[in-house]
């Protein structure tokens, strides 16, 4: 031992740079298995991942937490990934399975499975791994508190790739109070039936890109809700579920603004709705400068819709700026364009280069507006009741 100190000095003496940090990076990568966890499916180890986090948060430099291929880790219980860290930069690479428990053993509270808490420049690979959310023990009660999966709070500089998720008990991603983040090749996997299981919820964030991912659910594929801005989405697969929304906005009388929000090159397959916007009476606030373009559609219901009714109350958000350009595909039903505004009405709203028709043989297609104002050119179906 003595002989191997005393070579670890010479080593560091003579290149410090090279030899001395490469030591000090590799004892800043912690295991959960050598924290204490058992990975055998079984065994509840949300302890050990609480204690491979504190050891990564509180190492100096870049850290690392490592959840190990080939195994199963059982999670009972909340697991919060709190920051502020001491580590400059942290990455968390999931490579095993995580399955939390069914909802008559899970003995945590019922907001969050896991919660990533004011920690920056974090990154998360999740090749070869995945989250299954047990979601079908929880689906039954439809009015029970039901926890989403995974909850990323005020997190700045944040980088997710390669993450599946499936069977969230409720939303499987939920984005809320952060700056610049980028989501790729995410994959979510929740039946068309399951409740209330939207796959990413995006709320008071701004500068988030959502790409190359294919989302499945019983609920919206992608929220985005109050006070978002800049909210780019690309290349996203959709389908089952119900659609790409902006809203619900103004729900129980408050104030809601989404604006600069851009959904390109995306397809949707069978859901119930394809780009929507839907707000509640009574609130504030507005939608603007929102764009969908390039949209490919397969025997889906409602492929263009603006719901200021939405659970059947008046519209009180202002909804201004939308373009839907580029549509092309099916209708699952005669109702391919719906433009349904309040009293107060929809104003610059822009239909050019749409093409929707029925995927029944023969059957027609229908635009329906209600205090709508704006332009549509090369639209099909013909949207006549359009106020300029």
């Amino acid at each position: 031992m003595q002989r191997l100190i005393t070579w670890i000095l010479i080593l560091c003496f003579v290149s410090p740079l090279c030899f001395c940090e490469s030591l000090m990076r590799s004892t800043n990568t912690n295991s959960v298995i050598d924290n204490g966890a058992t990975g055998d499916g079984k065994t509840d180890d949300s302890q050990a991942f609480l204690s491979a986090w504190q050891k990564t948060c509180s190492a100096k430099g870049a850290s690392t937490l490592v959840i190990p291929s080939k195994v199963v880790f059982l999670l009972k219980k909340k697991i919060i990934f709190k920051g502020p860290c001491q580590a400059t930069n942290i990455n968390i690479q999931l490579q095993g399975n995580i399955t939390v428990a069914t909802q008559s053993a899970w003995l945590g509270d019922k907001s969050t499975i896991i919660s990533i808490t004011n920690v920056n420049g974090l990154t998360i690979d999740g090749s070869g791994g995945s989250i299954d959310g047990s979601g079908s023990s929880w689906w039954s009660c439809k009015t029970c508190p039901r926890p989403s999966v995974l909850s990323f709070n005020a997190c700045n500089n944040l980088s997710v790739a390669n993450l599946t998720i499936r069977n969230s008990p409720q939303a499987h991603i939920t984005i809320n109070g952060c700056v610049g983040a980028t989501f790729s090749r995410i994959t979510i996997v929740s039946p068309g039936d399951s409740p209330n299981t939207d796959g990413i919820d995006i709320s008071s964030s701004k500068n988030i890109l959502i790409k190359e991912s294919n989302i499945a659910t019983g609920d919206d594929c992608i929220a985005i809700i109050g006070d978002s801005s800049f909210i780019n989405v690309t290349r996203i697969s959709c389908g089952p579920g119900h659609g790409i929304s902006i809203g619900s906005l103004g729900r129980d009388q408050v104030h809601d603004m989404v604006e600069q929000v851009y959904v390109h090159n995306c397809s949707f397959t069978k859901t119930t709705n394809g780009a929507r916007i839907k707000t509640f009476q009574g609130g504030q606030g507005s939608a603007r400068n929102i764009t969908y373009e390039g949209i490919t559609l397969t025997q889906v219901f409602n492929p263009i819709i603006i719901n200021q009714n939405y659970m059947d109350e008046g519209g009180g958000v202002q909804v201004s700026g939308v373009t839907f350009r580029g549509f092309k595909g099916t209708s699952a039903d005669d109702k391919a364009i719906t433009l349904a505004c309040g009293s107060q009405g929809c104003f610059n709203i822009v239909l050019d280069q749409v093409s929707i028709t029925s995927s029944l043989p023969g059957k027609p297609t229908s635009c329906s507006c209600m205090n709508a104002h704006g332009t549509a050119t090369s639209t099909v179906p013909n949207c006549a009741s359009l106020l300029k």
